[in-house]
């Protein structure tokens, strides 16, 4: 992975009670945006594939987003292959950039990408200081309070282990160390559920460790002090075949996940439109086939289906 040379921080206030309350993991603390130099243009194999203008979604714009020609699109930091830098430039690749940019082919508009850390991401939204969020983001109740959302693929958990190590699975993480994204859907929804689990058959609580990328949790892992990863599958998928200390023990639970766009009604409306031509399009299954995950295309794009 690219280290995250050049970047800079910004401190904000957080957008309203609503944003606090919602995400006390994320709090009113630093919103961390990574202000990297203008990205190279894409190396051959890494270009997005074309997708023609949906002239009826565009109509549905709003005005301001018209008028600024740009998409602001907020993506966390490298996590291949789901968003990872080209190997030698700053161009972000993967199946969320090229799914963002073909979301801006539909709508005719420029994406700008804004590399984040993952639980920057809403209070961000929040904040205006982006549009929508391409993130692999699990739709959720509590996050329907701060955002819409519109599905684009599918993905499931995983869990690894270092190479050699004791088999952790989903009905095993009780008592073991794990760890886990800050702010992902694994720590604020399945590992409060399976402690539930661990409390009610008497056994001892899951020791999380909350880490800002897997490459942090996976350096964790193999250096001793955490017995697992939980993180999506695809993550986990590409970690374990690049890295032969690594040992895939468990993957679970497919569902959809979603573009989260700010609360503005035909914004909305817009991406949904645009989402219904991509992932009816050939550039579609050949955005997601560059990285291997064919298996994650939906064939609908719902709108605030809560998981």
């Amino acid at each position: 992975m690219t280290s995250r040379t050049g970047g800079s921080s910004h401190r904000l206030l957080c957008a309203g009670a609503l944003a606090a309350l919602l995400f006390s993991t994320v709090g009113c603390g630093r919103l961390e945006e990574f202000a990297d130099p203008p990205a190279s243009a894409p190396v051959d194999g890494d270009k997005t594939p074309s997708l023609a203008v949906n002239e009826s979604a565009v109509a549905l714009l709003p005005d301001a987003v018209a008028a600024r020609h740009t998409l602001r699109v907020a993506i966390p930091t490298n996590e291949p292959p789901t968003q990872f830098y080209s190997a030698g430039t700053r161009y972000m690749t993967g199946t969320n950039p090229d799914i963002a940019r073909l979301i801006g082919n539909a709508l005719n508009l420029d994406v700008d990408i804004k590399v984040v850390n993952f639980d920057s991401i809403i209070p961000g939204i929040a904040a205006g200081r982006y549009d929508l969020t391409v993130s692999s983001m699990t739709p959720t109740t509590k996050r329907m309070a701060a955002m819409d959302f519109v599905d684009y693929m599918q993905m499931g958990n995983a869990i690894v282990v270092a190479k050699g190590g004791e088999p952790v699975t989903k009905d095993t993480l009780c008592g073991k160390k794990v760890g886990v994204l800050t702010g992902s859907y694994q720590l604020t929804v399945n590992i409060p559920a399976y402690e539930q689990e661990c409390a009610a058959a008497g056994k001892p609580p899951i020791q999380t460790g909350q880490f800002q990328d897997t490459r942090q949790a996976i350096s964790a892992l193999t250096s001793g002090r955490q017995d697992a990863v939980l993180a999506d599958s695809p993550i986990l998928s590409y970690a374990t075949a690049n890295n032969p200390a690594l040992e895939l023990s468990d993957t679970f639970d497919y569902a959809p996940v979603a573009v989260g766009v700010t609360k503005e009604p035909a914004l909305v409306d817009a991406v949904s439109a645009a989402l219904d031509s991509v992932i009816a399009s050939d550039a579609y299954r050949e955005a997601l086939g560059k990285y291997g995950a064919e298996s994650a295309m939906i064939t609908r794009a719902r709108v605030n289906a809560a998981q």
